[in-house]
């Protein structure tokens, strides 16, 4: 469990934030009810976009996304400065090693409590036995330092650069966004989500989306230039892996996903990837409300029974908004 911060100036409600988490943490990985982990992280997300201080468990109960037992473990927190569910929580040590492993990238709550039930407890202990993880865990555990750290905005902007530059100089027909939290403009980022996509690229091409070089050789390009130190996984549309800035080896190594996208359905995806998660649970639930489905492949209008039609035409995000009958929000207004 990760240990809760004072408040700070840039969030001042960022302890009930990681206590909210904390719980979260140990709904999804421990008890694996991932309706009430999610419902701990909507309500972290609401109180960390607050610009004041919540006084009390009643004051925070008439925010979206904080219910009765939340507003009560909230009120218990701010009158004890702590919560007597979380201190117990803490006593098991089995709890503590399995939210500690879950943090190794691609190891999730099955395979951590797996390990933990075999006596591996400690990352230390799980580099003595790595011939019991896969390649993307090995990767995992060998940049864990790394991955802990977040990025920097200048960093996530200088990274920007290299990726563009890199890719637009192969081909300058690539459409290239960088999405997540470095889209809505936070001043930090947990790790590098790329879009891409290209005009000759549709989704009708059954046969390039079994085969296409469109993304290889983006990847090939960026490892050509020292950007890419590590694969975790390369298929026709997605890549996972390993960067590091170029000319700066001091800097630390980064968590990097690339998606190929086919051009017709490239800003339904990265609406999506861009988020916040509780922005695109409000988009799909109103795209319902106005008889259509939204999801990071398509908008698309329901039929009187209910069933999808066929696609939207959308060649931008603006393209969405307009369709549903909504404002525009620009990314840096999504995070909900």
């Amino acid at each position: 469990m990760s240990k809760r911060k004072a408040p700070s100036d840039d969030n001042c409600n960022s302890d009930l934030c990681d206590l909210l988490t904390e719980l979260a943490n140990y709904e999804r990985n421990i008890t694996k009810n991932i309706y009430k982990a999610n419902a701990y992280r909507k309500a972290a997300s609401t109180l960390g976009h607050l610009s004041h201080r919540v006084k009390s468990g009643d004051e925070a109960k008439e925010l979206p996304g904080i219910g009765e037992k939340i507003a009560k473990k909230i009120d218990e927190f701010l009158t004890t400065g702590k919560l007597q569910k979380l201190e117990n929580i803490n006593k098991d040590e089995n709890n503590i090693a399995i939210n500690l492993l879950t943090r190794v990238s691609g190891i999730g709550p099955a395979k951590a409590k797996e390990l933990v039930d075999s006596g591996i407890k400690t990352l230390e202990e799980l580099y003595l036995h790595e011939n019991l993880l896969t390649h993307h865990q090995k990767l995992g555990l060998k940049y864990f330092a790394d991955f802990e750290k977040k990025i920097p905005r200048v960093e996530m902007e200088e990274l920007e650069q290299i990726i563009r530059e890199t890719i637009l100089k192969y081909d300058d027909k690539y459409i290239i966004s960088l999405c997540g939290s470095y889209r809505r403009a936070k001043s930090e980022s947990g790790d590098i989500d790329v879009l891409i996509t290209h005009p000759s690229f549709t989704s009708s091409d059954k046969e390039l989306k079994k085969d296409t070089k469109l993304l290889n050789n983006v990847v090939d390009r960026l490892r050509e230039i020292g950007f890419i130190k590590d694969t975790i996984s390369l298929g026709p549309m997605k890549f996972m892996g390993v960067c590091r800035h170029p000319k700066d080896e001091s800097r630390p190594f980064r968590r990097l996903d690339i998606r190929l996208c086919p051009c017709d359905q490239y800003y339904c995806a990265v609406l999506y990837f861009t988020g916040s998660d509780l922005f695109n649970q409000n988009m799909r639930a109103y795209a319902l409300e106005k008889k259509f489905t939204l999801n990071e492949y398509s908008l698309r209008r329901l039929t009187s029974e209910g069933v999808s039609g066929e696609p939207e035409p959308v060649d931008s995000e603006e393209a969405i908004f307009r369709i549903l009958g909504l404002d525009y929000k620009k990314p840096e207004e999504r995070d909900l």
